[in-house]
């Protein structure tokens, strides 16, 4: 995932986002489903002012169409926003100061589970998300998972996407490895790691503090070997067979990788990527995005697919996504103005340009948004349509909580998977140490 560009790249960035936006046009014509709902009383305060803290772009569209429906939305109602765009990694230190001090941005945009964090500083957003449902078909699985309360009907949260991190690979160089797809089987997915390392196009999956890239290569790893962090209940379980089978898979998987992703951010596997070091990785749409909107780069974008993560013993994708929860905090003004904001933000004639024009990297959490002109425009597109449909989450199998994300957020199961695919530590002792730290959070 790419947050640090340079020149050339936003240059490049820049020429695919006026390409994005005539199909974004195209696209705020398309039929898509509604039903007849009035929309929430919520009547903006007078003299109404917001400002916003949302994560940094990986795709210019995702800025650009952002602020150009963020000024519709003051042209129609005289309210001023102010949007603020900060690296993945500052987010959550920021939402943590936001929390704590009662002060700053009335929306944050942040991560699947830090509006459990601080659940009793936000508004609620139930009668939004009901009228949002009721409209537009629905909401998938993980945005109604991670925007409501957990074991309750209230929203303390409103998703407004989700990125997930399908493989994606260098078909040439998958076939010269003797493999026409992705195989789902963990054996013959660790056999095409070998051929393409010996081939000279390694593997790459983070295992640094990337807030995307390495939970999601963890959590894959851990879920494919039908292991979890914690049970129903809500007791840390970790400690098990299942981890430790995945925590020696990690370690025979590693070798076959390209040096240096212990160290790997969320922008690193897209620049090894597009410099045609690696064949294979987990990403969002981002990479492909920027390698087909550049003609220097197009021949890669045509030779690049995308496959689910092989399901492992799993018997379904073992992946979750990053669902972008937009938290309302009670310090704000004028919390009124910020739900209408959210809610114009999600209204069709603004989502679907926002969707379209970002090639689908925040999918859509409404059902009714399956049906944008996005998902046909092209076929390597459609791997990421149903992402936040996924049924794994952070924390799995347990709730969705505080501690869940303080797990998360820690990096317990990167540094976990990271001490023994290096050589670090033993599988079992790894395991004990994780098992530690994770029952830290649960208890506190």
């Amino acid at each position: 995932m790419i947050d640090r560009l340079t020149l050339r790249d936003t240059l490049i960035l820049g020429a695919g986002a006026l390409a994005a936006t005539g199909l974004a046009g195209k696209a705020a014509r398309a039929a898509i489903p509604t039903a007849d709902v009035p929309p929430p009383k919520q009547e903006p305060e007078k003299g109404a002012t917001l400002r916003v803290l949302r994560p940094s772009k990986f795709v210019d569209p995702d800025e650009t169409i952002f602020r150009a429906n963020t000024k519709a939305f003051t042209e129609a109602t005289g309210i001023p926003v102010r949007v603020d765009f900060v690296g993945w990694e500052d987010l959550r230190p920021q939402t943590a100061v936001t929390a704590n001090t009662g002060a700053g941005p009335d929306i944050v945009l942040g991560w699947p589970n830090d509006p459990h964090l601080y659940s009793d500083k936000l508004v609620s957003m139930t009668e939004l998300a009901e009228y949002l449902g009721k409209k537009y078909g629905g909401w998938y699985f993980l945005p109604e998972k991670y925007g409501k309360k957990w074991g309750t009907n209230d929203w303390i949260a409103l998703p407004m996407g989700g990125s997930t991190g399908p493989t994606v690979y260098r078909t040439s160089w998958v076939k010269e490895a003797g493999y026409d797809t992705i195989p789902a089987d963990l054996d013959k997915f660790l056999d095409l790691c070998r051929k393409l390392k010996k081939n000279g196009h390694p593997a790459g999956f983070s295992l640094g503090n990337a807030v995307g890239d390495a939970n999601g290569y963890a959590n894959w790893l851990l879920w494919a070997h039908n292991s979890y962090l914690v049970d129903e209940k809500g007791n840390v379980a970790i400690n098990r067979k299942e981890t430790i089978d995945a925590l020696k898979y990690a370690k025979e998987l590693y070798p076959n990788l390209i040096p240096g992703v212990l160290s790997w951010n969320d922008a690193s596997n897209n620049k090894a990527y597009a410099a045609e070091e690696i064949g294979l990785t987990f990403n969002g749409v981002s990479v492909y995005y920027v390698l087909k909107n550049d003609p220097k780069t197009a021949r890669i974008a045509a030779d690049t697919d995308h496959a689910p993560q092989p399901f492992g013993h799993a018997g379904k994708t073992p992946a979750s996504a990053l669902i972008l929860n937009a938290m309302l905090f009670k310090h704000s003004k004028y919390p009124n103005a910020a739900k209408e904001y959210l809610r114009f933000m999600m209204e069709q004639e603004q989502y679907d340009k926002w969707l379209t024009g970002c090639l689908g990297y925040w999918a859509q959490p409404l059902k009714a948004y399956a049906k944008s002109a996005v998902w046909t425009s092209d076929p390597k597109l459609a791997i990421y349509r149903d992402g936040c449909g996924n049924e794994f989450w952070e924390g799995y199998k347990g709730p969705i909580n505080a501690a869940a994300g303080s797990v998360t957020a820690n990096y317990v199961l990167v540094h976990m998977f990271a001490a023994v695919s290096s050589g670090q530590a033993e599988p079992e002792d790894a395991v004990r140490e994780a098992e530690r730290l994770a029952k830290r959070y649960y208890k506190s």
